[in-house]
């Protein structure tokens, strides 16, 4: 096929979706600096518990860039134990509110000014966080239109044979752009809508009956990951 019929695939995927699922309403926050914890919080874990380890921080009055940076390590890790890897997680976060404070102000509407690109490119020099984490940062807690590929990516444009099993993550996120128009409101329910196929249907075994893409061709045996 060429990059044009790819690109009409990856249209027809977001259309069948969101026939199918309607809008995700993603990302469930209620800051944007909820939404940089979050994104980083949520690094091999699933969100239900991410939500535990949100909710306390919440209910700790914790929840918010000046309280995190000035709490110890050990009780901001005890705070955030539910999303596993709390230690981690702790340093991880500690590296961004460093990052945030020091370049700006400690407030997150301060980067909206920010080239993108540049934006990224300074997210991605944090220790801790990579470019799925970055690009999360950058869509739902900023409105950047930047799109978020993640492993239920992979696993369907490899299953759909869109692309080869080598893909790197910019390539995965480059047949997206090209695809799509630049909107961030639409790259961010289109990675939402992959994220729930990927959890019903696409899954390490797959369920492909029922799946609004069951019709285009694919291979479910690829990818099992």
């Amino acid at each position: 096929m060429t990059d044009r019929d790819d690109s009409r695939r990856i249209r027809d995927f977001y259309s069948a979706l969101y026939g199918r699922y309607g809008p995700q309403n993603w990302w469930p926050a209620r800051t944007r600096f909820e939404c940089a914890t979050g994104a980083i919080l949520t690094q091999n874990t699933s969100w239900k518990n991410v939500e535990k380890a949100i909710e306390a921080l919440r209910g700790n009055s914790m929840l918010s860039a000046e309280k995190i940076k000035a709490a110890s390590h050990e009780r901001i890790a005890v705070l955030i134990r539910p999303c596993g890897y709390h230690n981690l997680k702790a340093r991880r976060l500690k590296n961004f509110l460093d990052f945030l404070f020091a370049d700006y102000g400690g407030v997150m509407e301060n980067m909206l000014t920010e080239d993108t690109d540049r934006l990224r490119e300074r997210l991605l020099s944090v220790n801790g966080i990579g470019e799925e984490t970055a690009d999360s940062i950058l869509l739902y807690a900023l409105g950047k239109p930047v799109f978020v590929v993640d492993n239920y990516s992979r696993r369907i444009l490899r299953r759909h044979r869109l692309i080869p099993e080598e893909a790197s993550y910019s390539e995965m996120q480059e047949l997206f752009v090209r695809s799509l128009s630049l909107d961030a409101e639409v790259f961010g329910e289109y990675h939402a809508l992959i994220v729930k196929t990927g959890k019903l249907h696409c899954r390490k075994t797959p369920n492909c009956e029922g799946c609004p893409l069951e019709h285009d061709p694919h291979d479910p045996g690829i990818d099992s990951f």
